[in-house]
């Protein structure tokens, strides 16, 4: 069935792209680095609006779960007796929370560090290079959960987030 829509798709991996991009560019010049930094946010931003009014499985609705059902979630995976789910499980929602916040927050640094107001003041550099290995911390979870799940449950995860399809729940 119909997962992933291809708005969702194309930002999962440009963003995954923009961010290897990005450290890519880090040292190099002609201002690339910031570039790659404007198209990761117009991404993350263009996702959550898509969050509210795209698809049945784009929408936090869907995949953001209180903590209450996140913690009941992840005691049944601790025992294997979680429920499959056809989008986010709840923990991969908080995941995937968790990832935008970050990537958002670390391009709105950097565009800091870019005007008048804050070139050159250091606990904008530092939180922007923190927040960036932060994302770098959390890429091995995510890709971790990637993995798991789809052992745990027998589908290909990865092949689904590039054709947006999964078998049905």
């Amino acid at each position: 069935m119909k997962v992933w829509d291809p708005l969702v798709r194309i930002v999962h991996w440009g963003v995954a792209a923009g961010i290897a991009a990005a450290w890519w560019t880090l040292d190099h010049a002609g201002g690339w680095h910031e570039k790659v930094g404007y198209a990761i946010a117009a991404l993350v931003v263009a996702r959550l609006v898509w969050g509210f009014v795209g698809t049945r499985h784009a929408r936090f609705g869907d995949f953001v779960k209180g903590p209450g059902t996140t913690v009941a979630y992840a005691r049944r995976l601790l025992r294997r007796t979680e429920e499959r789910h056809v989008g986010h499980n709840p923990l991969g929602g908080w995941m995937a929370l968790a990832l935008w916040a970050c990537v958002l927050a670390t391009c709105t640094t950097g565009w800091m560090f870019t005007t008048d107001a804050f070139f050159g003041i250091a606990w904008v550099e530092t939180t922007h290079k923190a927040l960036a290995w932060t994302v770098v911390a959390l890429l091995p979870l995510h890709v971790g959960g990637v993995v798991f799940t789809s052992l745990r449950h027998h589908e290909n995860l990865l092949l689904a987030m590039v054709t947006g399809r999964k078998r049905g729940g």
